[in-house]
Order: structure tokens, then C-alpha cells, then sequence
């Protein structure tokens, strides 16, 4: 599986988890809002803080429609819904600076060639791609000829979709992250399909992560025992105030659980590598066990295996070998009860 470096940070197998907090348009088209989510990612632990950079007459065509999440008496259109959230440049470029000196890592998706033209007079490390661009041909090779690291999310997309895009991104040489997605917002337990995780790893062989819009504190925590090396969720103020995506946020005491149980999981997960650990050396020294003699034998006996029990400790000829000490002979006389060690043992003649 390759592995990303993003602002001098790698992530990867092994690697710490990159908890991405989702500011979206949580923020309400408010700088101070957005500065305010700013301020509780750094105080939950995440690593990273999302923006959206888009221009809602640019990116929706007249015929545009609400998804179902979206649908609310308030605005008469998606274009107006979205324009209500916009950002202007000059304050997306405070929060970015303001994320920087939280020693965060800011990170946006753009929605249109404009916006990626933005992200790099941001001079941001990394791009996020939404998962309605992963077939985005235009944005997506925009994007890639920047250089910096892709995030692309997999929601309502096919595994050949997938692979045809992880095709274009790998045919211009763009290094890239897939995040596992399922576009419900929220997405129901049952929906989440954490599994997809290892299978879009096991598939394409790049860097897997999660974008989350379930409700639960635990599926961080979960998608990393699955593989995920890069996790993202909304963060908002309040889930209960009005706007698209609330209700499918974490507050930040529900964010600050959330990683917690991502940071317990990466020390559950350990390191690759099954071997003896240092802490279970008394347990193998006094559990595991070892060949005793069944009945008083002589020396010269042609051992067999009635001749021969097993009994704790394991600090003598390990009950693993008695395939191998069956058939040969004992150098000296041994009790019964008495522990065989190798050098009461020789080939018979």
C-alpha cells in the first residue's frame, strides 16, 4: 500500500491516523462561526480542519435540485441555499491562518477549476475531492496537475467507477488517498459498511480512509481496526441548529469521544509483526510446558510416547518436540517426574 506525506506528516500503515474535522458550511456563512469551529477541532484532538471553497452560480445549473437531506421551506432554490454559505477569499484566507497557527492542517475541497486555483493561492498542502467529482474528469486533472496529495471520497460510486478514476489519477502520476463514503446524510448504522474500507485498500493499493457521516461516536474507531488511515467528520456547533448538514455533525464533546476511541483503537491495532512480546515472557516461561518422564527409565531406554507426559513449566524440552524425541535414547537413568532436558537425549544406533 503506497503512503501520502501531507504538510511533512506521513500517513499510512503504521502510520497515526489523520482525524480531518469537517467544518463545511456548519459555519452558516459566518466568519466568526467558522472561527469558533476552528477553535473546538484543535480543542477535540483532530489533526486537520476542512473548508469548502465553492461559488454557488458557478457551480449549480438553474436546473438544480435539493437533495433530500437538503430540502427546507427556507430557500427557493440550491443556488440560493448555497450562496447564503459562501465564504468570500479574504476570509477563507484568515481561517486558513487561523488553522495554521493552531498548528492544524488546513485542507479544502473546490468544486469547480476556480476554486483549485484558490486552493493554491492557499498555499494548502493537500485537496479533497467530494464524492459527487470522483468522475469529475475536468476538476479531477486540474487537481492532479497541482502535484499535492488527493483525498477523493468513493460515495455513490461503483467499484468501476473507482477504478477508473484511481486509472486517471495513476495515469498523471497524482498522489492520491481514497476515503470510503456512503452519501446519506446521516448514514444509518446498518448502511456504513465499514468492510469497503479493506476492499477499496485490497483493489486499487493506495491509502484508505473514512469519511463519516454516520452518528455514531464509535465508526472512527471501528473504520481504523478496518485499515483507515485518514478519517474525516463534520463538526458543529450545535446538531440541532438549521442547516443541511447539523443533524449529521458531532458537537465537539461528541467529536472529542470520537477521537479518543480513534486514538484507543491505534493502540489496540499494534504494530505488523505477530511476535513474543516483552510482557508476556512470565506467562510462556510458566504456562507452556515441557516433557517429564511418565515412569522411572533407564539409561538406554528407546523412548516412546507412553514413556512420556507433559507438564508446566516450559523450561525444558518443549512438548512441541515429542515428535522428534520419540525414538531416541536416554544417556542416563531418569526418574519419574523428572524433566527430560537435550542432554539426556541421544540418536538411537
Amino acid at each position: 500500500m503506497t503512503t501520502l506525506n501531507i504538510a511533512g506528516r506521513w500517513i499510512g500503515t503504521g502510520q497515526p491516523t489523520l482525524i480531518i474535522a469537517e467544518i463545511g458550511v456548519n459555519h452558516d456563512g459566518r466568519l466568526d462561526r467558522a472561527l469558533e469551529l476552528v477553535h473546538l477541532a484543535s480543542a477535540c484532538g483532530a489533526d486537520a480542519v476542512k473548508l469548502q471553497i465553492f461559488c454557488a452560480r458557478r457551480l449549480m445549473h438553474g436546473s438544480s435540485e435539493f437533495a433530500e437531506y437538503q430540502k427546507s421551506r427556507e430557500h427557493a432554490s440550491p443556488t440560493e441555499m448555497l450562496e447564503k454559505y459562501e465564504l468570500s477569499d479574504a476570509e477563507t484566507k484568515l481561517l486558513v491562518q487561523e488553522i495554521r497557527r493552531l498548528n492544524l492542517i488546513p485542507l479544502a475541497t473546490p468544486f469547480s477549476v476556480e476554486d483549485v486555483q484558490t486552493i493554491q493561492k492557499l498555499d494548502l498542502p493537500a485537496i479533497k475531492i467530494a464524492s459527487p467529482d470522483l468522475v469529475n474528469w475536468p476538476l479531477l486533472k486540474c487537481a492532479a496537475e497541482t502535484e499535492l496529495p488527493l483525498l477523493a471520497s468513493t460515495g455513490a460510486a461503483s467499484m468501476d467507477e473507482v477504478k477508473t478514476t484511481a486509472s486517471w489519477l495513476q495515469g498523471w502520476n497524482a498522489p492520491f488517498a481514497l476515503l470510503h463514503c456512503i452519501s446519506s446524510y446521516p448514514t444509518p448504522s446498518e448502511a456504513a459498511n465499514l468492510c469497503w474500507i479493506e476492499e477499496l485498500m485490497k483493489t486499487i493499493g493506495v491509502c484508505t480512509g473514512f469519511s463519516d457521516h454516520t452518528t455514531e461516536t464509535i465508526t472512527g474507531a471501528t473504520a481504523v481496526s478496518w485499515g483507515a488511515c485518514i478519517i474525516e467528520r463534520h463538526l458543529t456547533y450545535d446538531r440541532n441548529a438549521t442547516g443541511p448538514d447539523h443533524a449529521s455533525s458531532s458537537d465537539a464533546k461528541e467529536f472529542s469521544e470520537y477521537v479518543r476511541l480513534i486514538r484507543l483503537a491505534e493502540t489496540l491495532r499494534g504494530l505488523p509483526g505477530k511476535r513474543v512480546l516483552e510482557i508476556e515472557q512470565n506467562v510462556r516461561h510458566v504456562s507452556r510446558q515441557s516433557l517429564v518422564a511418565n515412569r522411572d527409565l533407564p539409561a538406554g531406554t528407546l523412548l516412546q510416547e507412553t514413556d512420556l507426559i507433559v507438564q508446566r513449566p516450559g523450561t525444558g524440552v518443549p512438548a512441541s518436540e515429542l515428535p522428534a524425541v520419540i525414538g531416541k535414547r536416554t544417556t542416563a537413568p531418569l526418574r519419574r517426574g523428572e524433566m527430560l532436558t537435550r542432554q539426556l537425549l541421544r540418536h538411537a544406533a
